[in-house]
């Protein structure tokens, strides 16, 4: 055995970590669609419209238990993307450790043309990452960086 830290023995799990899920009778459990993705598949449950410019929160049935120390980030599936305009209006999305809720996924239609949501479509990708948590410290002043307060473009596009 090891002697890892906290940090390490959460960053480092030296055991299989799993989540605990419930679902509807017709959610799709998520998956890996590849060995070694680092996003599982979200899939919706019902059929919907999303008018160009309009937003709408799809169901996906599921529910799920979080391992201590860890959050859910549900991102955006890159082809809906690249191909619809379509993607997560809050992203990543944060599904905290104690949310026993079930998953639902906001999508945006920035496309011109309506999108249509079908059961079974995969809507987004669920990451599960460790969180850090840390205490706030009031200071009088912060540390010097050669970046500074650059920030919002500073760097340049060239």
């Amino acid at each position: 055995m090891h002697n890892l830290s906290e940090r390490e023995r959460v960053l480092k799990p030296e055991e299989d970590t799993f989540v605990s899920i419930t679902f509807h009778e017709s959610a799709i459990i998520p998956s890996y669609a590849h060995q070694g993705d680092a996003g599982m598949d979200l899939y919706s449950i019902h059929e919907v419209e999303i008018a160009a410019g309009e937003t709408t929160l799809i169901h996906t049935g599921i529910t799920i238990e979080l391992p201590q120390g860890t959050e859910a980030q549900i991102r955006p599936r890159s082809g809906l993307a690249l191909k619809h305009s379509v993607t997560i209006l809050n992203t990543p999305g944060t599904i905290d450790e104690g949310y026993r809720g079930e998953i639902g996924v906001i999508l945006i239609n920035h496309g011109k043309n309506t999108f249509k949501v079908v059961k079974g479509m995969k809507i987004a990708q669920m990451v599960i990452k460790p969180v850090l948590y840390v205490e706030i410290e009031e200071a009088n002043e912060l540390t010097q960086t050669s970046r500074g307060q650059g920030g919002f473009g500073s760097t340049g596009t060239l």
